[in-house]
């Protein structure tokens, strides 16, 4: 918790930081819109303000409390500005919270959508080991990059926005899942219909502080079970009378773990493993999941086939091996649309002297891939630049790039609801 007469010290230390000559690169690109800039750096110290909000609100995928905490807070905050806020219910039981949209109405004709989403990877308790702060130009915190610069983006974005007096649009929504850590599956369905509604979709996942980007795709992702049966027997009387599934599930993992193939860029890796439940009886199920990343669905597709085919001969007589492919999520790749789009970042960003390099793809899955189901253009990589996502202690954003971000952000959402 930073105490108040911390926060406005935070308040004076961050203008005169983000105002200093190193921290805007100076650019002699007369298309830069000082009065946005402006705007956008003397938001940047009610960002950092709102970051620590968001973090000390604990939102694991698995934490219904604090996902619906989160949802509250969201919907008080967006209805100040001016927001119709609905929250709906995941299709899937296994996701928890509802999902978050804001929509504002205007006088244009273009309508565009920003995603983020509230959840994270960490188990509660997380924050109370590794607590909110701030340290130089670093803010601090568990999922303070993955996502929550995104959603503090967007909603200082929009600040901004009303601040310029900007509502030549027809619609301008935004959407906050509460799945994404968990493949979205509950939040894909209203992913694809909104964006198919909208005429292009701006995704707020982070962007890599050391060297900003963006990127042409995301990696399909695909969970795939292998579920082994085999018998129970006591452990000490008869444990030959058994037919050990835990046993069975450990042989078939390595001889199935060659299936990771980098140089095709196809990732298959077992991450979750159950068997038994006492210590007494030889465990008669088992199964193990393999957690896959893959841009190429026939690589995908022969990867089952193979595990198939290995599971048709186990190592134990009487053992069964059944192969599920339990989940899915698409790979992104940007079509020529969103590949214009990411041109248009690339110009935006030169107007104020930055720059970003664009990479083919990343290896992380994200919601762009079922907005891009709908057939629209869109956008991946406009949150904050972060480091060690998923990683409770390290995981920070850069607070130096607040202002060029809100930059950024507001530009595509006027250039975007005004069709240029």
């Amino acid at each position: 918790m930073i105490h108040a007469t911390f926060r406005a010290g935070l308040v004076a230390a961050m203008l005169a930081l983000l105002q200093s000559p190193h921290s805007l690169a100076q650019s002699n690109n007369q298309s830069k819109d000082q009065g946005l800039l402006d705007l956008a750096t003397n938001e940047a110290p009610s960002v950092v303000v709102t970051l620590e909000k968001l973090v000390n609100i604990e939102t694991g995928s698995s934490n219904a409390k604090g996902l619906d905490a989160m949802g509250q807070f969201l919907t008080g905050e967006f209805q100040k500005i001016g927001a119709t806020v609905t929250r709906s219910k995941p299709t899937l039981p296994t996701s928890l919270g509802e999902n978050f949209i804001a929509q504002w109405k205007g006088t244009g004709s273009g309508k565009v959508l920003m995603i983020a989403h509230m959840d994270t990877v960490y188990p509660e308790g997380t924050l109370a080991k590794a607590p909110f702060r701030v340290d130089g130009n670093r803010a601090f915190g568990p999922g303070i990059a993955d996502d929550k610069g995104g959603i503090a983006t967007i909603l200082h974005a929009v600040k901004v926005l009303q601040a310029r007096k900007f509502s030549q649009f027809d619609t301008l929504t935004v959407m906050i899942n509460t799945d994404e850590e968990r493949g979205s599956f509950g939040s894909a369905d209203l992913i694809r219909k909104l964006a198919g509604e909208h005429d292009l979709t701006l995704s707020f996942e982070p962007t890599v502080a050391l060297r900003e980007m963006l990127t042409l795709g995301t990696a399909g992702v695909a969970n795939i079970d292998v579920i082994v049966k085999g018998r129970a027997a006591h452990a000490g009387a008869n444990p030959e009378q058994g037919v050990n599934a835990l046993l069975e599930a450990a042989d078939f993992a390595l001889r199935t773990s060659d299936l990771d193939d980098k140089a095709k860029d196809f990732r298959f890796n077992y991450t979750v493993g159950k068997a038994g439940t006492v210590t007494n009886v030889i465990p008669a199920d088992a199964t193990i999941t393999a957690n896959v990343r893959f841009y190429d669905t026939a690589l995908l597709e022969n990867a089952l086939k193979t595990l198939r085919e290995k599971a048709a001969t186990p190592k134990f007589k009487d053992s069964v091996i059944e192969i599920k492919l339990s989940s899915t999520r698409p790979a992104f790749v940007a079509d020529a649309k969103s590949k214009a789009l990411v041109d248009k970042a690339l110009a935006v960003y030169k107007e104020i002297g930055h720059e970003m390099i664009v990479i083919p793809r990343v290896g992380g899955g994200t919601d762009a891939a079922f907005a891009a189901q709908s057939g629209k253009p869109v956008l991946e990589g406009l949150g904050l630049p972060g480091f060690g996502y998923h990683s409770d202690q390290t995981e920070y954003v850069n607070i130096e790039a607040i202002p060029r971000r809100l930059y950024l952000a507001v530009r595509m959402i006027e250039d975007g609801a005004l069709g240029k």
